[in-house]
């Protein structure tokens, strides 16, 4: 969770209060920022996200990028497992 928290202080420029805050709700992801972030988490954690596959309740807050991201098997850039499959 730290490493996503930390992903979108590098690549955004925004500190997420919380990782249950709703980031499409609150409007601290827009359409643009929302591609980019799918962008970003292919390039951090070596996921591979079809747009077809994609669940906008999987996006909207830290928790759950969390939970998709460990669902997904995804690896941090040393190659480590950031997350558990019990991520939610």
């Amino acid at each position: 969770m730290e490493r996503l928290g930390a992903l979108f202080v590098e690549s955004f420029h925004i500190e997420v209060p919380s990782p249950d805050t709703d980031l499409l709700e609150t409007g601290i992801l827009d359409s643009f920022q929302f591609v980019e972030l799918l962008f970003q988490l292919e390039q951090e954690f070596g996921l591979r996200i079809k747009i077809d596959n994609i669940d906008l309740d999987d996006l909207r807050t830290l928790a759950r990028i969390a939970g998709l991201v460990a669902v997904n098997g995804g690896t941090d850039r040393s190659g480590a497992r950031p997350f558990s499959a019990t991520a939610d």
